[in-house]
Order: C-alpha cells, then sequence, then structure tokens
C-alpha cells in the first residue's frame, strides 16, 4: 500500500510539471550524461608528451609538480628539458615578506637534475642579505649550464648590495665562464666589478646584446668601454649616467661597432647639489651618425638646481621622463634642444604655468607623440593650441584634470570636445580616483 501510495503521489508531482519543464530535465540529463561519456573514454595516461608539454606550460610550478605525481608518464613530461630551460628563483624570508618563495627541495632538484637545461634564468630576491646570499650559493653551482639570459631583480634595496663582494663575484664569474652564449644580462644594483666584465667580454663578447646594469657602484667607465670595444653585437644598453663619458660614445660610434638600438641612461642624484659632468654634442652627433634610428632614454631623479650640465645643446634623447620636479627653464631647453623626442613625462613642475614650453615643444619637437602631465599648471587654452599644433601624432595624451587651468576660452567641460576634434578620437583628462 505504501509503495501505490508512494508510487501515485510519484505520479502527481510530475504531472504537476508542465511539458516544457519536462523536456529541458531532460535535455540536461542527457547533456550531463553526454559530457561525462565524452571524457570517460580518455586515456589520461597515454596522453602524447608533446600535448602534455603544452598543458604542462600552462601550469604553475607547484600545481606542475603535484600534477607529475598522477602517474609515470607524467612524471616523465615533468622532466622533459623543454620544461626547464626557463626559471625563476624567487627567494625571500618569511618573517619579513609576504612574496612565495620557491621551496628549497625543489631547487636542490633543479641544481640536480635540471642545471644543464636552464638557459633563461632569474633571480628575484627580497631586500634580505640571507635571500641575496642564497641567489648567490645557487649561481656558483650553475657549473653545467650554458645559460642565454640572466636577470637578478631586487625587490627592493639592500639586497646583494650587502653581499661580501667576493661571494658574488666568484657566483657571477661561475656563470660568465660557463655560458659561452649569453645573450642578455640584467645585474642592476648588483656589486659588480670591472674585472668581472672582463670575465664576461671574455667568454660572451660574440653574442651579448643586452646590458642592464644601472647603480653598480663598482663599475667605472673603463669597464663601460671594455664592453663596448668587445661586444660589437651589443644592441640595448643600461648604466647609470656617471659611467657615461664621450669615449665611451665614440667607442659605440665605430665602424666595426654594431648599431645600437636602445641605451638607457638614469641620471640620479643621491645627494642635493651633486656634480654632474657634461657630455660634447660632438659625440652625440657621432652616435646618431651611426646610429641614426637608435632610441635614447633618459629618466632623471635631480633637484631643480642640478640640471645645470643638461639641455644646453642640441641632444638626441627620444624618450624623457623627470621624476622628480623640473623646472619652467629647463623644460623651455627641451624645447630649444631635442628634435628626437617621441614621449616626454613630467611628474611635477609647481605653480608656474607650462604654456610657453608646451608650445616651443610642439614646434621644434615634431616627432612627439606621447605626453604625460602630473603636478603641472596648463591654461586650457594653450593646451589645446598645443594639441592643434601636433594633431593626431599624439598617440598618447595622459594629463590630470587637476593640470588643466579653465580660462576665458574653454572650460573644463568644453575642453574635451576641442581636443578630441584635433586628435581625432574620444578624449578626457585623467581624474585622480576618490576611494
Amino acid at each position: 500500500m505504501k509503495r501505490i501510495k508512494g508510487g501515485e503521489e510519484e505520479s502527481k508531482s510530475s504531472t504537476s510539471k508542465s511539458p516544457t519543464e519536462a523536456c529541458k530535465k531532460v535535455r540536461k540529463q542527457t547533456d550531463e550524461e553526454s559530457e561525462v561519456g565524452e571524457f570517460s573514454g580518455i586515456d589520461w595516461a597515454r596522453l602524447p608528451q608533446e600535448l602534455l608539454l603544452h598543458l604542462f606550460q600552462y601550469l604553475p610550478l607547484l600545481d606542475r609538480a603535484y600534477a607529475s605525481q598522477v602517474c609515470r608518464r607524467w612524471n616523465q613530461a615533468f622532466h622533459m628539458p623543454e620544461l626547464w630551460r626557463c626559471f625563476e628563483f624567487e627567494l625571500n624570508q618569511p618573517a619579513s615578506s609576504y612574496l612565495k618563495a620557491t621551496h628549497p627541495d625543489l631547487i636542490k632538484q633543479i641544481i640536480k637534475r635540471h642545471s644543464n637545461h636552464l638557459q633563461y634564468v632569474s633571480f628575484k630576491v627580497d631586500s634580505s642579505t640571507e635571500s641575496a646570499e642564497a641567489a648567490c650559493d645557487i649561481l656558483s653551482q650553475l657549473v653545467n649550464c650554458s645559460l642565454k639570459t640572466l636577470g637578478l631583480i631586487s625587490t627592493a634595496r639592500p639586497s646583494f648590495m650587502e653581499v661580501p663582494k667576493s661571494h658574488f663575484i666568484s657566483a657571477l664569474t661561475v656563470v660568465f665562464v660557463n655560458s659561452k652564449s649569453l645573450s642578455s644580462l640584467k645585474i642592476d644594483d648588483t656589486p659588480v666589478d670591472d674585472p668581472s666584465l672582463k670575465v664576461l667580454v671574455a667568454n660572451n663578447s660574440d653574442t651579448l646584446k643586452l646590458l642592464k646594469m644601472s647603480s653598480c657602484p663598482h663599475v667605472s667607465p673603463a669597464g663601460i668601454l671594455c664592453v663596448a670595444d668587445q661586444c660589437h653585437g651589443l644592441r640595448e644598453l643600461a648604466l647609470n649616467y656617471h659611467l657615461l663619458s664621450d669615449d665611451l660614445l665614440l667607442a659605440l660610434s665605430s665602424e666595426k661597432h654594431v648599431h645600437l638600438e636602445h641605451l638607457r641612461i638614469d641620471v640620479v642624484s643621491e645627494n642635493p647639489g651633486q656634480h654632474f659632468h657634461t657630455i660634447k654634442k660632438s659625440s652625440w652627433d657621432a652616435m646618431v651618425r651611426h646610429s641614426p634610428k637608435f632610441n635614447l632614454v633618459m629618466y632623471f631623479f635631480l633637484y631643480e638646481d642640478e640640471f645645470g650640465p643638461f639641455f644646453n645643446e642640441e641632444i638626441p634623447v627620444t624618450h624623457l621622463y623627470f621624476g622628480r620636479s623640473v623646472s619652467k627653464e629647463v623644460l623651455g631647453r627641451v624645447g630649444l634642444h631635442c628634435p628626437r623626442l617621441v614621449e616626454l613625462v613630467v611628474c611635477a613642475n609647481g605653480l608656474r604655468p607650462l604654456d610657453e614650453e608646451l608650445i616651443r615643444i610642439a614646434k621644434h619637437c615634431t616627432q612627439l607623440s606621447a605626453i604625460g602631465l602630473g603636478e603641472c599648471e596648463v591654461s586650457c587654452s594653450a593646451f589645446v593650441e598645443f594639441v592643434k599644433m601636433c594633431g593626431r601624432r599624439l598617440s598618447q595624451l595622459s594629463i590630470m584634470e587637476e593640470v588643466l587651468i579653465p580660462d576665458h576660452k574653454y572650460s573644463l567641460d568644453e575642453i574635451h570636445w576641442e581636443v578630441s576634434k584635433h586628435l581625432g578620437r574620444v578624449w578626457f583628462p585623467d581624474t585622480m580616483p576618490i576611494w
């Protein structure tokens, strides 16, 4: 009786549903069954190695390690050389950093089984000396590898600068001697010195294309000159201004030297009132004649009274960034002496409008295509005139709304229409988010 009653109740509940709902339910069940059936026939252990390799490359390192425990074939895929050509060691102290570190056991396994497979390696360390020393210990063990790129990245100072110089140089020399085909080297904020650069050149002069070494106090202009003289395939060079010299530019402009594509210079003041030397216009001219399409990128972090040696003569800078306040006078000189300027970023200027300076830049810097203004002041009329003179070549125009000062001709509500008309696209000034 209970069955009959239950059956009657079930019948009532099923008949209470509309035909449309019943069809949807049947369709959903069919789709779920077919979906399960579609994957149930796959033997995941027999996936081709090429496909496994492709899938593993998209997995984070920890997930990749977990996947290697599924079966023997997946474990074999985990150890394929192709997966270990590119690797970033993350080293930090848990007590002082929120970053996730590469597990020590994994580091041991990499050195033991995959050091000869490594080609593109970087080390990301926190500010602690312990992390930097751990990176040096790993470097000194890479005796069987032939690296193509090496990057030492400090997320905060002092890091590598606190490591005993002999320890760091010894570890770096291991890589320089054994690699033989190093093409890219990024060693900012490290105690690298001239003798170690000579070792680099002696073993990798035919392959080195990129050298980035800002804030390396133990390197002299002679050390950089040695690199420029021997590494004729150098395409990109980044260094501090104190390492830049007329001799270096002339060496980079010699007939035997391959054309440099990017030269990045950081002009940084460590102490207020610091003195900076002047580079001759003839040296820059030689560089432009030899490499007419090279990009000169300059980052200025100076106090206003330290700009005396700069922009008094024509300079072939293409990308110019002012990280601190810069005076109207200096920006006026930029407009007169930087004809190759492509990008200009001014973080701060003060409370004196930059109307004349912007107009001068638009008039003389005919290749300018990107500009960013932060804590500055420009009248709306002058800004519209600047955009009108530059026209549609301005592909990037980042101006804070606070920069624009309404005048008798334009208000803040009107200016975006006028600017948009000259740019040929919709434009609005940037606004500070209100949290």
